[in-house]
């Protein structure tokens, strides 16, 4: 987790870059999720779709994220946490998770840090845009 005094707007959590995305996590993530969507796993129907390939899930992007907030923060101290999509992440593609503390701000007796997040491509596309805030101690 990270530690209280590290805390402070500007300051950026380690990234979290992401194994190349295959379709053997693509397979893993809809039986985890739930979300069978051809797009994803049957090239045919991808490309019967219009695209070259099956990409991946939107909300695999998300979880990594998620993974990268609790690899600094405890689960339980995460009060919002929200994303955009912007693009797809296609098979192969190797990808960032970064985060960096927007602001710092006292509510409910509780020092809360706002964080931006997003996916980065290795191409530099961002393919996920976020927001969390997270409480980090008692406010004084």
């Amino acid at each position: 987790m990270m530690r209280l005094e590290q805390i402070s707007a500007g300051t950026d959590l380690p990234a979290l870059d992401i194994t190349p995305i295959t379709r053997t996590t693509l397979a893993l993530f809809a039986g985890a999720s739930g979300d069978h969507n051809p797009i994803h796993i049957d090239i045919d129907f991808a490309r019967s779709a219009g695209s070259d390939d099956v990409f991946a899930h939107g909300m695999l992007s998300m979880a990594y994220l998620g993974r990268l907030l609790t690899a600094w923060f405890p689960v339980e101290s995460i009060r919002t946490f929200d994303v955009r999509f912007g693009a797809i992440t296609p098979v192969a593609a190797r990808a960032t998770a970064s985060g960096t503390i927007a602001a710092i701000e006292a509510v409910d007796g509780e020092r809360r840090a706002q964080l931006d997040l997003a996916v980065t491509l290795a191409d530099g596309t961002v393919t996920l845009t976020g927001h969390a805030v997270v409480a980090f101690g008692k406010d004084e």
